[in-house]
């Protein structure tokens, strides 16, 4: 009876191990897009930084927080890029910076978002 309570208590162990650690991202494309819709102006050179927009980015930062979140806005990020014309790059690789968030990834189109982790 003891080596069977044993591997029950193993057992819920890994469960629990395995399911504190998720593996997919609970963030949507969708929710990135609307997060960081007030940014496309400035980030067009189309107007001022609207408060909006930093406000949008510090949510952002703080809903990914594992993993797969920081890959999943990472490449909701590229593929939303791609779609906005006259996007200007360099303004886009400073808005965490100017926003006051530090995130921990370059942003630009070349980020590899496979290789980003919360691991320091």
């Amino acid at each position: 009876m003891a080596f069977h309570s044993k591997i029950i208590i193993t057992c819920l162990l890994v469960l629990t191990v395995y399911m504190a650690t998720p593996s997919e991202s609970t963030i949507t494309c969708g929710t990135v897009t609307t997060t960081l819709a007030r940014c496309v102006g400035y980030l067009t050179n189309s107007g001022p930084l609207p408060s909006d927009c930093c406000v949008g980015v510090k949510s952002l930062n703080q809903m990914a927080q594992t993993t797969p979140d920081l890959r999943q806005v990472c490449e909701c990020l590229k593929s939303a890029a791609k779609d906005i014309t006259g996007l200007n790059t360099d303004l886009v690789a400073t808005l965490p910076t100017t926003c006051g968030v530090s995130v921990p990834y370059p942003i630009r189109f070349s980020t590899n978002c496979d290789n980003i982790s919360t691991a320091v």
